[in-house]
C-alpha cells in the first residue's frame, strides 16, 4: 500500500470525512466496474455499491491493511451480493409456496362447491406469472397488446410474444394431458 494512502486511511479512521471522501473518490470507480461485471445488471451494481461505501464507512475501524484498501471494497461487495441473492432465492421460493396454496385452495373451493377445476386451470397455473397475466388480459379480458404492454410496462411486441408463447404451452400442456 502506497503511504500517502495509509495517511489518507489512517485520518478517515480518526473520523476524518474529508480523508473518507478521497477515498471512496479513489476506489469507486474500480468497484463499481466489478461490481458490474458481477451482476451484469447496472441498478443492482449501483445499489451495492452504495451500501458498500456506507458499510465501509462504518467498519473502517476494522480496516487492518492486510490486503489493499480496494480489495477490502471488493470482499465486502461480494459478500453483500451474494447476501441479496440468497436473500432473492428465499423469497422467490416463499413466493412459489404461496401461489402453490393459493392455487390449492382455489382448487378446494371450487371443487367443494360442485365446480369444475379444469385441465386448463391446472396448466395455466403452471405458467410463470408473466405468461399467464399476458393470456388472461389479452383472451380473457380482451385487452390489445399496447394496452397490456402500457399496463404491465413492456413494448407491446414483448407481449405478443408472452402471450404466444404462453398459448404454446398451454396447448402442449393439455395435449399430454389428453
Amino acid at each position: 500500500m502506497r503511504s500517502e494512502e495509509e495517511e489518507i486511511i489512517r485520518r478517515a479512521k480518526k473520523g476524518d470525512t474529508t480523508a473518507m471522501a478521497q477515498l471512496f473518490q479513489q476506489h469507486y470507480s474500480f468497484l463499481y466496474k466489478y461490481l458490474l461485471k458481477v451482476t451484469m445488471n447496472k441498478a443492482i451494481a449501483e445499489d451495492i455499491a452504495q451500501d458498500t461505501m456506507i458499510r465501509c464507512m462504518e467498519n473502517i475501524g476494522r480496516y487492518n491493511g492486510s490486503s489493499s484498501f480496494s480489495s477490502w471494497m471488493i470482499t465486502i461487495a461480494t459478500r453483500m451480493y451474494i447476501d441479496k441473492v440468497r436473500r432473492r432465492k428465499r423469497e422467490q421460493k416463499w413466493i412459489l409456496n404461496e401461489q402453490i396454496q393459493g392455487i390449492r385452495k382455489m382448487r378446494w373451493q371450487l371443487e367443494s362447491r360442485n365446480e369444475d377445476w379444469s385441465d386448463f386451470m391446472d396448466s395455466l397455473s403452471r405458467l410463470s406469472d408473466d405468461h399467464r397475466i399476458a393470456i388472461l388480459l389479452k383472451h380473457y379480458y380482451g385487452y390489445s397488446y399496447e394496452e397490456i404492454g402500457d399496463m404491465l410496462g413492456v413494448p407491446a411486441g414483448t407481449v405478443k410474444s408472452r402471450t404466444a408463447y404462453g398459448i404454446k404451452t398451454l396447448r402442449k400442456e393439455m395435449s399430454n394431458n389428453d
